[in-house]
């Protein structure tokens, strides 16, 4: 019992997300893939809908992520366990859409399960569904688990007798499997129909659905009595789908599916009602601010509506302003840019004419994007003020006539209950630590820190695992985590300075040294070349690593390393998605590349997988193969009820050996850093931006 409420906790923030949502449409099935009951439809949910579903019967408890990648692709990764023996298995799912649904023509998909796993779940289907009133009708035709015992020979066998054969065999998993794909000596037909009730949010099912289930009987289970099943889905609140089933004539299944939007924008919220510091008496402003100084009112103005104004500069003749600003609070930085123009039109000398807005984003100078003012003076004409609106490269100000100093010299301290995971190890789904994270920044100058961050144990059960000894042929730059989760589960986390800034030409550049992480201490750098407007950017990173004691204290083990890395990235015009390649050096000392691919919106979320190769074969590299993953940044704006530009981001490994691994935050993240500030989010809000 203490695995499966383990496994729970760990999904249990992903259920919140959903509870929170809209509806996405089309439900997922308990394999966690739109479908029915277990088998698959050839519906599609709305382009990025994100779906978190839980799901246990007698046989099963799975754990799914599905992600609407494209209008006609989606993705699973999905993890089981077992119910009447221990095992657990990690795989992934991908389904294409052929072609929608006409008047007599049905839609038809693709997909094939277990494209990266251990084969465990290995099928591939073709499925069409046609509606009809409230009636939604699937048949498909089912290779490897989906095919059972066969009810024909398999077609592809005439295009190539190598179709014939199917291996069931897939070493230590995590290889795409090819040569399986749509093999074996037979084909099976699956289907069903789901009814959607008008005055209820209820849908009733039926399926038939011919796996045989051969991993669970060759592990002493038996043979399921009946290929029916049946089943309602109700769905209690917007995005939310709960189900209960009855399987195979055997089994009663439960399930809860979550799902949201994760393209819509966030509201658009005013910055919060305030007098101007125009009206108000000088004896209520704070004593450095004097109404009489067009900078002080506006900085005071401009920090009360969760800006920073960080320096300013009238031009010789006084018709046009610099202005370096930054963002704290709006979730699009577009609309930062609205409430900078009307504070601009509130607080520069009525002489001024045009603005350029200087962004900084994290320390770095992205872009000057520049507005005419008065802007009320185009309220009739909003297109002619947008049409004039420049955005350029980022610049310093040359000798600014006035700089704002609030954020240096200060410490500023924060203190969160935290969790740490460990998940999908093989003996435990799912160990945790529930910790105090306590940090800190001082702030020496607008573009240097001293970084600190201390975690203080409450509660984990890291202790329970058996994995101290990895086994690793490898260098074990991250196997030994556990000992680290163990021995260190109270201790230093970061101490590091960090310096960021921007050069000529669209240069951004980032150096720190310290302890970086809580594995390793080193010093490096990152320098990025992103020309405004581009699509393209070129990076390069390199860090002198030292292995930390396992303590998280001062010590250090023998273990040092230089690792780099060459960086491209593509901010491609297809969907939003972003791709990055990174070639170089990692941890064990192995050489390769890592490519990522992730999808961001201006909204603030990052969903996207990464997949790395290296000289280090699949044997040596254990179960898994090679090291892959998941990313998600989930913005909090929607959750809460103010402006804010705060977010939860994690990443998730089906495992984690020592082959391709990266300093954890400094390899290859600038370009990431500085996305929610790049040139397509600063147009106005609507505007598109290929």
């Amino acid at each position: 019992m203490a695995r499966k409420s383990g496994v729970r906790h760990a999904f249990r923030w992903l259920g919140f997300v959903g509870a929170v949502s809209l509806s996405c449409g089309a439900d997922a099935s308990d394999y966690g893939t739109t479908g029915l009951i277990d088998t698959p439809t050839a519906r599609v949910a709305a382009d990025g809908t994100f779906t978190t579903t839980t799901a246990f019967d007698g046989r099963h408890q799975q754990y799914g992520l599905t992600y609407q990648i494209t209008p006609w692709l989606e993705g699973t990764f999905r993890y089981t366990g077992y119910e009447r023996f221990f095992h657990w298995d990690r795989n992934y799912e991908v389904k294409a859409r052929l072609w929608t649904e006409g008047e007599w023509l049905p839609q038809v998909a693709v997909g094939i399960r277990d494209v990266v796993g251990t084969g465990v779940f290995g099928a591939e289907y073709v499925v069409a569904s046609k509606q009809f009133g409230g009636f939604d009708l699937s048949l498909g035709l089912g290779w490897g688990r989906l095919a059972g015992d066969g009810d024909f020979r398999n077609p592809l066998i005439e295009l190539d007798e190598g179709f014939e054969t199917r291996d069931l065999d897939v070493g230590v998993g995590g290889e795409v499997s090819f040569g399986q794909f749509f093999a074996g000596p037979e084909v099976g037909v699956f289907g069903g129909a789901s009814y959607t009730f008008t005055r209820w949010p209820v849908t009733a099912m039926v399926e038939y659905n011919p796996d045989q289930y051969d991993f669970d009987v060759s592990n002493g289970q038996p043979v399921p009595k009946s290929e029916w099943s049946y089943g309602l889905s109700w769905r209690a609140l917007p995005g939310v789908t709960l189900g209960v089933s009855r399987q195979h004539g055997e089994d009663i299944g439960f399930s809860i599916q979550a799902a949201l939007d994760t393209k819509a924008d966030p509201p658009q919220r005013r910055a919060p009602k305030f007098i101007s510091s125009l009206d108000l008496p000088e004896a209520e402003l704070p004593p450095q601010i004097k109404r009489g100084n067009w900078y002080d009112r506006m900085l005071y103005d401009t920090e009360r509506s969760g800006l920073w104004l960080v320096a300013g500069k009238l031009s010789a003749g006084g018709t046009s302003a610099e202005l370096i600003v930054g963002n704290r609070d709006y979730p699009l930085w577009s609309d930062a840019i609205e409430q900078l123009t009307l504070l601009a039109d509130l607080h520069l000398p009525p002489r001024v004419k045009t603005a350029h807005l200087i962004i900084e984003e994290h320390g770095h100078r992205t872009a000057s994007v520049t507005v005419l003012l008065p802007s009320r003076a185009y309220t009739e004409n909003r297109q002619t003020l947008e049409r004039h609106r420049r955005i350029g490269p980022g610049r310093d100000i040359a000798e600014p006539r006035n700089n704002t100093s609030f954020r240096t010299g200060k410490i500023g301290f924060e203190g969160n209950l935290d969790t740490r995971f460990q998940l999908f190890d093989p003996d435990d789904p799912a160990r945790y630590q529930v910790y105090l994270n306590l940090g800190a920044e001082y702030r020496i100058s607008n573009h240097l820190s001293l970084n600190a961050g201390y975690g203080v144990n409450l509660y984990n059960n890291f202790d329970e695992s058996l994995r101290e000894d990895s086994g690793s042929v490898l260098p074990r730059v991250r196997t030994d985590i556990v000992k680290y989760l163990n021995e260190g589960e109270t201790g230093i986390d970061v101490l590091a300075l960090e310096s960021r800034n921007t050069l000529a030409d669209s240069v951004h550049y980032r150096v720190f040294a310290g302890i970086l992480e809580q594995m390793y201490s080193g010093v490096g750098g990152e320098a990025l070349y992103w020309p405004t407007g581009s699509r393209v950017a070129l990076g390069v990173s390199v860090t002198y690593a030292q292995q930390r004691d396992f303590d998280k204290d001062f010590d250090h083990l023998d273990y040092n390393v230089t690792t780099g890395f060459f960086s491209a990235y593509w901010e491609t015009p297809f969907y939003d998605y972003d791709v990055a390649v990174h070639a170089g050096r990692y941890l064990a000392k192995d050489v390769g590349a890592t490519l990522e691919v992730r999808r961001t919106f201006n909204n603030g979320w990052q969903i996207g997988a990464w997949a790395t190769r290296t000289d280090v074969s699949a044997e040596d590299f254990g179960e898994g193969s090679f090291d892959k993953g998941l990313f998600f940044r989930v913005p909090l704006d929607g959750i809460l009820s103010r402006n804010t530009r705060s977010a939860f981001a994690t990443h998730m490994r089906p495992i984690q050996r020592d082959g391709g691994q990266r300093l954890e935050q400094h390899a290859g993240t600038v370009f990431w850093d500085l996305k929610d500030a790049s040139y397509r989010a600063l147009l106005p809000r609507g505007s598109d931006p290929r």
